[in-house]
């Protein structure tokens, strides 16, 4: 090989060594470490004190407050009417359905004449009684024989009283040929049927009394002493309807199965035309019991890794430090901190979530919320 070339080329390497060499003799020569950059950019935010709302949360299953049973107070008889179905909203006292009342017509005839009858009878009979009276002093009749003609008399009155509730029963009956609404409300199921004849007894239809729905929250043993009657209640129905109610009473028993008691709350919007909650929906519900004070940080600071809640702790060298956090309620964007952080502490905000600990940081101040553009009015 020529040696021109290779003379050129050892130069040249001589020269591309020295470039890269230069700075870490330079360093080396002045002491100065080689700089370190930051990992991220950051914002921090210092724990602040809170009102938080206290809640509990609950499932249950939405319920009539009251369901009323109607049925036939009469027996033997045929149907002759059903006046209303599912859903309709009745009145108190509005005829549901009616019975035929020909049978009854005709034994309420033969009462009367029963106790036309006894009438008649009864009426001879006191006559004869009056008439043994009178004839007690001539001695005309004995002792036992004015005795017979009063206890007649007595007897045959008697008889019209039994003829008279007989005719009271036959006209009962006539009334119980119409069934109706014993309160307002709204039809939820319907068993009669135009042509049936039904005994006496037998469930024509069911009725929420006036409308009304309530929620039955199923809260354990443990946590229903926090629960209080009148606490108002935020209940999310399938629909996702959000009803809002209050605590009616709260159960006296536990469920020896669940341990769980159930807490009624009235849900007065429930029962509207509107409302997309059902009896028997299955809803979930937030008991609201007032708010008390806590340490907070903001929802962004919290990192969860492994199952457990994390924040960055950012010391005076901008270095951070991953502490384990006890977190309890979270109320918006805050998160309560039950034990494991400071007031003093700087937590890493934005960012902390691509942390590891003892990164180098760059902290920057927090973003200004940008100003909202007016709207325009259009006259």
């Amino acid at each position: 090989m020529p040696l021109r070339p290779l003379i050129a080329a050892a130069v040249l390497g001589a020269i591309l060594a020295g470039a890269f060499l230069a700075p870490a003799l330079r360093a080396a020569d002045t002491g100065a470490a080689p700089a370190v950059r930051p990992a991220l950019t950051v914002t921090v935010a210092q724990p602040q004190m809170r009102s938080l709302r206290l809640a509990l949360q609950a499932n249950g299953n939405i319920m009539a407050w009251q369901e009323a049973s109607l049925g036939a107070e009469i027996g033997g008889l045929r149907l002759q009417d059903v006046l209303v179905n599912v859903g309709d909203t009745v009145k108190a006292g509005q005829v549901l359905a009616t019975f035929a009342q020909e049978t009854v017509r005709a034994d309420i005839a033969q009462a009367r004449a029963a106790l036309a009858e006894a009438e008649a009878s009864a009426a001879e009979a006191r006559a004869n009684a009056e008439r043994a009276q009178s004839l007690k002093a001539s001695g005309a009749l004995s002792e036992s024989q004015i005795n017979q003609y009063v206890t007649g008399g007595q007897t045959a009155q008697a008889r019209v009283e039994s003829a008279r509730a007989s005719l009271a029963a036959q006209e009962l009956r006539l009334k119980f040929t119409q069934v109706r609404a014993p309160d307002s409300g709204v039809i939820s199921s319907r068993t009669a049927t135009v042509g049936a004849v039904v005994g006496a007894g037998t469930e024509l239809f069911r009725m929420i009394r006036k409308g009304r729905l309530e929620w039955r929250g199923e809260v354990t043993s443990a946590e229903v002493g926090r629960v209080r009657v009148g606490d108002p209640v935020t209940v999310v129905a399938a629909s996702g309807e959000r009803l809002q109610g209050k605590v009616r009473t709260i159960g006296p028993t536990v469920d020896p199965q669940t341990r769980n008691t159930l807490v009624y709350v009235d849900l007065p919007g429930a029962g509207a035309p509107n409302s997309s909650a059902k009896a028997g929906m299955f809803a979930r519900g937030e008991f609201e019991l007032g708010s008390a004070q806590g340490l907070t940080v903001p929802q962004q600071a919290v990192v969860m890794r492994e199952a457990f809640n994390y924040v960055f702790v950012v010391g005076a060298d901008n270095r951070v430090a991953q502490r384990k956090i006890q977190a309890g309620r979270r109320d918006g964007d805050r998160v309560e901190v039950l034990d494991g952080l400071a007031p003093t502490d700087r937590v890493a905000v934005r960012g902390a979530g691509f942390l590891t600990d003892g990164d180098l940081v760059r902290v920057v101040d927090t973003p200004a919320p940008a100003a909202t553009p007016a709207t325009a009015v259009t006259r």
